[in-house]
């Protein structure tokens, strides 16, 4: 009983993200209107930096060239859905979704009650 008084008490995560998030929206609107020299303009990298960039710290053996950025085009298409959040399908109960979501409320329980044992 207690463990759930906290949970609601206690500020989520997602509020405390959101708060730090309001300060780096920008006020660009979402879809820039169409210009005529659209056609001028490359399509949006999906990497973060451009190619031929160099990137220090990845090299760690030595005599080894440094490591240059490559085009997007040269990475295999899977490594831009890395960071996408897994999406399981309801397969009803005692299904893998059903065991994830048990298996994340099993593990909040014992952060609760492990930070009880703390006051």
């Amino acid at each position: 009983m207690s463990s759930s008084l906290l949970r609601v008490l206690r500020p989520s995560q997602t509020l405390r993200c959101r708060h730090i998030a309001r300060g780096l929206a920008s006020n660009v609107l979402a879809s820039p209107a169409k210009s005529p020299k659209a056609k001028d303009v490359e399509p949006e990298s999906l990497s973060s930096c451009t190619p031929n960039t160099l990137m220090p710290g990845l090299n760690w053996l030595k005599d080894q060239p440094p490591v240059l950025a490559l085009p997007d085009s040269e990475y295999p298409p899977w490594l831009w859905t890395l960071l996408q959040k897994k999406v399981l399908p309801d397969d009803g109960p005692g299904g893998k979704a059903e065991k994830v979501r048990l298996r994340k409320e099993r593990r909040e329980a014992i952060r609760e009650s492990n930070f009880l044992k703390t006051q």
